[in-house]
């Protein structure tokens, strides 16, 4: 498990949670309600991997069943972040059959999405690993989904963005458009922001880092470049202001990803291992008594 993964706690997931629950069980679970009492038969169900991948998840699933019923005990026997290979069992839930059943496709769908985020993640993270180069996330995610996703994608291996708009500044083509130039944007912003935030501005040409170089920009996104204007903008970065990161962003694949970590840039920021992750499938099974 990445050390940089870390939940939130249950105060802020759980309404979350709940509303999920409410979604999925609306009035009532018509067919378990038809065949079990509350809280009167008890059993165990095991979670099994169908697919090779990163386990992600599995204490958000804990945590959707006793959210039904406390006293339900989820054992999880794949590591959280480890791999898990197609056949293995990734856990084990004792309990009130009722919350099993009614709990089953909130924890699965939670688990299976965060896994296979994870799972992708891990491929691009292993692409630049002798590299010095970060792969970071970006706020292209689900909404309601957007500190699951991100945990997941630490798990993965990479490091987390700007959780949201009051994270951190960064001024984006539009902004720039909007302000009438980097010079404006900079000077502006920074009159207004509290002092520990930073200022990112993205780019598209050497004349935009340049500028942004002028003002004191303390992060410099070079945005979807193509790989020798990249290695010209780190070069002439590096040689005015080594104090300054480079991020670099657009385009980025399985494919590319090492080249544009060549170029020199401190960090990659890819919405993919999100946007075009597969779920892992994983399938529980109520063990016959």
């Amino acid at each position: 498990m990445s050390n940089s993964a870390i939940l939130p706690p249950w105060l802020v997931l759980d309404p979350f949670l709940r509303s999920w629950l409410l979604e999925d069980i609306g009035r009532g679970d018509r067919t378990t309600n038809s065949l079990l009492a509350p809280n009167t038969t008890l059993g165990t169900a095991k979670w099994i991997a169908k697919a090779p991948g990163i386990i992600a998840g599995l204490p958000v699933a804990a945590r959707v069943f006793q959210l039904l019923n406390e006293k339900i005990n989820f054992i999880a026997v794949a590591a959280e972040g480890g791999m898990c290979e197609s056949g293995q069992v990734v856990a084990e839930i004792q309990g009130s059959l009722d919350a099993l059943l009614m709990g089953e496709r909130v924890a699965l769908n939670l688990a299976m999405r965060l896994s296979g985020i994870a799972t992708l993640t891990n491929k691009y993270v292993e692409q630049i690993a002798d590299l010095s180069a970060q792969l970071v996330d970006t706020r292209k995610t689900t909404p309601g989904l957007r500190l699951l996703e991100k945990y997941a994608t630490a798990l993965g291996g990479a490091i987390n963005h700007r959780m949201g708009l009051d994270d951190a500044v960064m001024i984006k083509d539009n902004h720039i458009a909007a302000s009438g130039g980097i010079e404006q944007a900079i000077t502006r912003i920074r009159s207004q922001i509290p002092f520990p935030l930073t200022i990112e501005v993205e780019t598209e040409s050497l004349e935009q880092v340049k500028k942004a170089l002028q003002y004191k920009a303390d992060i410099i996104m070079l945005d979807n470049m193509p790989v020798y204007m990249m290695q010209e903008a780190v070069q002439l970065i590096r040689q005015q202001d080594s104090r300054v990161k480079i991020e670099a962003s657009g385009n980025v694949t399985l494919e590319t990803i090492r080249a544009i970590a060549e170029t020199g840039v401190d960090y990659i920021s890819s919405s993919a291992p999100i946007t075009q992750s597969k779920w892992l499938d994983l399938s529980m099974r109520i063990l016959p008594e």
